[in-house]
C-alpha cells in the first residue's frame, strides 16, 4: 500500500535478496571466514543463532561462491524423523535411488566417489538440525568417518537455534562436540550498520532518498535486537503506518504504531 506514496518501485523488506546483494555486514563476514575455514579442514562446523538472524541466509551466501565443479553442496532441512529418514534425505541431495539410502555403505560409498574419483569436496548442510534425533546426530557423526577416522572427505554443517549449542554440550554429544572445528554464532545488526541496511534495500526498491529519520532506526534497532528477520519486519509495518499518515518519512512515533499491530 505504501509503494505509490513513496514511489517505490516493489517492497524493500519482503523480497530475499540474491547472495550477491545483502548487506555486507561485520557478521556475515565473519561467518564467511568460518565457514572457509570449515571447507579447508574438511571437519564438523556449527552455526547457530536466534530466530530471524539470517543462519541459512549466511550459508546460501557462502555456497554461492563455490566453484561448482570443485565443491558438492548438499542441503538437507526439515531435520525431523528417524535415522533412516534422514539417509533417505541425504541421498536424494546426492542423485540416490531413495532404497539404497537404507544402508550406511551406500552413503558413504558416493562420498568417496565425488572425492576421489570425482574431485568433489561434499558439503552437507544440514538446516533445522535443532530438531534432529540423538541418535541421528550420532549417526552424522559417524557418517564422517573414513579409514578409521583417519580420513575427511565429508564436511559436515550443522544449522540450528541456539539450543543446539546446549544439546551439543550434554555428555552423550561428547563425541560429535569434540570433533567440532569451527563454530560461528549468528547475531543480530550493530546497531551502526542498520542505517546502511535500510538504505541499501530502499535503494533498489527505487528510493534515492533515506525515509527513515535516525530515532525511527533507532527504535528499529530496539526493537529487532539487529535480528534481520525482525528488522525488515518492522521497517515494513512501519513505512505502512507513514503512508497512512501521509508523512514524508518514517518517524519514531510510525515505528512504534507498526510495533503495537504486530510483535517483531
Amino acid at each position: 500500500m505504501y509503494l505509490t506514496h513513496f514511489g517505490l518501485t516493489g517492497y524493500p523488506f519482503e523480497r530475499d535478496l540474491q547472495p550477491d546483494e545483502l548487506f555486507a555486514c561485520a557478521r556475515l563476514r565473519e561467518a564467511q571466514a568460518r565457514l572457509s575455514h570449515l571447507v579447508e579442514l574438511r571437519g564438523i562446523g556449527l552455526i547457530t543463532g536466534e530466530v530471524g538472524s539470517a543462519k541459512t541466509t549466511a550459508c546460501r551466501h557462502f555456497s554461492a561462491g563455490l566453484h561448482a565443479g570443485l565443491y558438492r553442496l548438499l542441503y538437507v532441512s526439515l531435520s525431523t524423523g528417524n535415522v533412516m529418514d534422514r539417509y533417505k534425505s541425504i541421498a536424494c541431495a546426492l542423485g540416490l535411488p531413495v532404497e539404497r539410502a537404507m544402508a550406511f555403505r551406500s552413503l558413504q560409498s558416493e562420498i568417496t566417489r565425488l572425492a576421489t574419483a570425482m574431485r568433489q569436496q561434499p558439503i552437507l548442510v544440514v538446516d533445522e538440525a535443532h530438531h534432529l534425533r540423538n541418535e541421528v546426530l550420532e549417526d552424522l557423526r559417524l557418517l564422517t568417518h573414513y579409514a578409521m577416522d583417519a580420513e575427511r572427505r565429508l564436511c559436515l554443517v550443522l544449522v540450528g537455534l541456539t539450543a543446539l549449542r546446549r544439546r551439543l554440550a550434554m555428555a552423550v554429544h561428547e563425541s560429535l562436540e569434540q570433533r567440532i572445528v569451527v563454530s560461528d554464532h549468528c547475531g543480530g545488526l550493530a546497531r551502526d550498520e542498520v542505517p546502511a541496511d535500510l538504505s541499501e534495500r530502499l535503494q533498489r526498491a527505487g528510493s534515492p532518498l533515506p525515509l527513515f529519520e535516525p530515532p525511527a532506526i533507532e527504535a528499529l534497532f530496539q526493537a529487532s535486537h539487529g535480528l534481520p528477520r525482525k528488522l525488515n519486519r518492522a521497517a515494513h509495518y512501519a513505512l505502512s503506518a507513514a503512508a497512512l499518515t501521509k508523512a514524508r518519512q518514517v518517524s519514531a512515533e510510525h515505528v512504534q504504531t507498526a510495533l503495537d499491530e504486530f510483535r517483531p
